[in-house]
């Protein structure tokens, strides 16, 4: 299969928080679904708009999921959960710091998954955060690529 990574319009933003809100159900267990209800306008609204964004769509270019840099930070890298496991989030992580210059990134503590793949693609753990950026009780482990 082949997978094409470009730019997109806001347009397809509704489309992305579906696949944001269906990758974080089958990933963030420790939210309840008024976190999600929280976090689901301001994805749309405000997220998506403060980063240079990125979808990755198949050979029928259907979007499958996106990603999100600001200042050489990975801030979003969400894909629809009937593409876990086929490649696509090192294809779109290897994309994010070879042609965006991505050096870190930030993941939920209690997200083992994403912090795992984060790991095993040489990312280090830096630093912890106790809140989360909007001040909720969801630890953040600061990571960062180290040469």
């Amino acid at each position: 299969m082949n997978y094409l990574i470009e730019k997109c319009e806001p347009s397809v933003f509704p489309l992305l928080v579906e696949i944001w809100e269906d990758s974080v159900r089958k990933t963030h267990n420790f939210l309840s679904e008024e976190d999600i209800a929280y976090f689901k306008p301001l994805i749309l609204n405000s997220y998506l708009h403060a980063v240079d964004l990125r979808v990755v769509r198949d050979s029928d270019s259907q979007i499958l999921g996106f990603l999100g840099v600001a200042e050489e930070n990975l801030e979003m890298l969400f894909l629809h959960s009937n593409a876990f496991g086929k490649g696509l989030g090192r294809l779109c992580l290897d994309y994010a710091i070879n042609e965006m210059g991505v050096e870190k990134v930030d993941v939920n503590e209690q997200n083992e998954q994403a912090l795992g793949f984060y790991l095993h693609c040489g990312f280090k753990i830096i630093g912890r955060s106790e809140l989360d950026p909007q001040g909720k009780p969801f630890p953040i482990l600061h990571l960062a690529l180290k040469s």
